[in-house]
């Protein structure tokens, strides 16, 4: 075990694209939810004999910065005590939305060794900000990363998103070039999926919801693409650029199918062969961990043949994708014996590069990239 991932499902505001557990923070036992997620982490650490420090910890949500810094401050004692020997932390990163990180809280974090923000952005231009249902504003977004760079963060990620309703590829454009201006170290930068349950959802089902063609989208991720490698940021998964040396530690622990912990309600974890699920509803999570210190909603171990098939879609989103030798050393058994006929049609199809040391994705297969996942789902 590598990593944690811990879920903060309490919001301020709730996006009008936004899948993810959450609820309104009003209301809520949020204290309480703190002292659950210590409980189950102190509980996770003893049944797994967890030895090892852990290298990556990543707090997302929800909204991690809706808390005050008091409850923050509670939170990540909780953690250095159950889970940290900071000295061992590569990477301990946190969710942040712009306007809600104040000094204090900024200092808190600090103290307690969080070395990375990441800050849902999405765009700069404050009427594509209003139609998604984000409530901070351009101006927001600066006075945030000052403060952070003040208080002596300097391994910052700004997320992006394209193909919002009503975006234009010029929009998409200056939305760069005024992210370029901030010098942070990282860019995640993703197009908009309609999920089920979402505000977006509901308005297109009613024929209300206008996105721009595919097309565009594609242009617009290719856009992406060619200015961030202008600019010195190097693509090295399918949605995400970094300055070399600023690469997500923690998401890279997802992509090269290690095992990590899932700590909070609703949130997925992969222990020692098994993928783990919480329950969602916060008093339900709550319940379950007081009676047991575990609030698993299924638990589903994990094939070796599906173990495999993950391996090469969630390596393939990695740019320099699968490394064949990695691959026997895990599975004992070659890359090109266990998926020969789907390489070769996606070869073929120019989708796929097959040389020595790995199985990588072409320019025409990262804006394929699900098509060429799919391949590689047998099971």
């Amino acid at each position: 075990m590598r990593s944690a991932y811990i879920h903060i499902p309490f919001c301020h505001h709730i996006c009008h694209y936004c899948d993810f557990n959450k609820v309104f923070f009003k209301q809520q036992p949020v204290d309480e939810y703190i002292e659950s997620l210590i409980t189950e982490m102190h509980h996770a650490k003893e049944i797994n004999k967890q030895q090892e420090p852990l290298k990556t910890i990543f707090i997302g949500g929800g909204t991690p910065t809706a808390l005050s810094a008091k409850q923050l401050d509670r939170l990540l004692e909780g953690i250095s005590t159950e889970l940290l020997s900071t000295n061992e932390l590569v990477e301990f990163a946190v969710e942040a939305n712009p306007g809600e990180l104040s000094i204090e809280k900024l200092e808190v974090l600090k103290n307690a060794g969080v070395n990375r923000l990441s800050i849902g952005v999405q765009s700069f231009d404050n009427e594509l900000l209003n139609k998604i249902g984000r409530v901070h504003r351009k101006d927001d977004v600066f006075r945030t990363i000052k403060q952070a760079e003040q208080v002596g963060f300097d391994n910052l990620s700004l997320d992006l998103m394209y193909a919002l309703p009503g975006q234009t590829i010029e929009q998409f454009r200056e939305t760069l070039e005024t992210a370029f201006t901030l010098n942070v170290k990282h860019f995640s930068a993703y197009s908009l999926i309609i999920e089920p349950k979402t505000v977006f959802y509901n308005l297109m089902q009613k024929g209300k919801l206008t996105l721009p063609p595919q097309e565009h989208e594609a242009q617009m991720y290719e856009l992406a693409m060619e200015e961030m490698e202008k600019r010195g940021y190097k693509q090295y998964e399918i949605s995400n650029y970094a300055i070399p040396g600023y690469e997500s530690q923690h998401n890279l622990t997802y992509w090269n199918n290690e095992y990590y912990y899932g700590f909070g309600a609703g949130a997925h974890g992969y222990v020692n062969g098994v993928r783990t699920s919480n329950v969602g509803p916060i008093r339900k999570y709550m319940e379950k961990i007081d009676e047991s210190g575990t609030a698993f909603s299924t638990q589903t171990e994990v094939s070796k043949e599906e173990e495999m098939e993950e391996q090469m879609f969630l390596g393939l989103r990695i740019v320099k994708g699968v490394n064949k030798e990695i691959f026997y050393e895990r599975f004992s058994v070659k890359l090109e014996e266990k998926f020969g006929s789907q390489i070769q049609k996606l070869v073929k199809q120019g989708l796929l590069v097959n040389d020595d040391e790995s199985l990588f994705l072409t320019h025409k297969g990262k804006l394929l990239g699900n098509e060429v996942f799919q391949e590689f789902l047998i099971s």
